[in-house]
């Protein structure tokens, strides 16, 4: 029988080991089957293949190394949801989430400075009612959310509230906006984005007075309902 022949029972043998070794942490046991394995091929072809022990090794540690890293990605649950495993944008599915009810209160602070808010206070700005209108816009701008951030769900919204308060001590306006709705997923967009809207609309009925004006501080206050459960701002 011609030496290459003998070889292949032997090979039978030592790959699928080597195989079952890639899974594992048996780094010396697969060495060892390696070097036997060197030793056989160098008894038929005269010298071992120095780069099939290296290369086997390669691939086992590159084995381990994926595996880490996917723990690590399973294992870190504040993970963005919105990629996937490739790192490339996504919309969540929420298809298998409960129907649950939802609520989440935002806020945000115009800062106007004196002579717009003494203006604002008595209704004496050209463009009409600042917060009527303002409070109009933050309302329309929450049941636009999806439309305006490209990866937030359409929701069915069952109530937004939008509040704007004149604050005399540091002439600004303060808005909070609240939404809720019955769904699979959060509101807190819906919510900011009231506030947001609210507050750019405070700005455009106010800007022909003064470019000074800042829009500050935009934040979820606090949310309630769904997976994670009820959050509030401490501070």
């Amino acid at each position: 029988m011609r030496p290459s022949l003998m070889l292949l029972p032997r090979l039978r043998i030592s790959f699928p080991l080597s195989r079952r070794f890639f899974g594992s942490n048996s780094g010396p046991e697969l060495a060892r089957t390696i070097a036997e394995l060197n030793q056989e091929m160098a008894s038929v072809f005269g010298e071992p293949p120095s780069s099939l022990q290296d290369d086997l090794l390669c691939n086992h540690s590159t084995s381990q190394e994926i595996h880490s890293v996917s723990a690590k990605i399973s294992d870190n649950v504040l993970g963005l949801t919105h990629t996937n495993i490739k790192g490339q944008a996504q919309m969540v599915d929420v298809s298998p989430k409960r129907t649950t009810n939802r609520a989440a209160i935002a806020s945000c602070k115009v800062l106007l400075g004196k002579e717009v808010f003494d203006l604002v206070s008595a209704n004496q700005m050209a463009k009409g009612d600042v917060l009527s209108i303002a409070k109009i816009a933050g309302i329309t701008g929450a049941k636009q959310t999806s439309t305006l951030i490209p990866l937030c769900h359409n929701i069915s919204l069952t109530h937004v509230r939008v509040d704007l308060t004149l604050n005399a001590e540091d002439y600004s306006v303060e808005v909070e906006g609240e939404a809720n709705a019955t769904g699979k997923t959060g509101v807190e967009m819906e919510a900011m984005m009231a506030v947001t809207v609210a507050g750019l609309t405070v700005y455009d009925m106010c800007k022909a007075a003064s470019k000074e004006i800042e829009i500050t501080n935009i934040r979820l206050k606090s949310k309630f309902g769904g997976k994670s459960g009820d959050w509030a701002r401490e501070n």
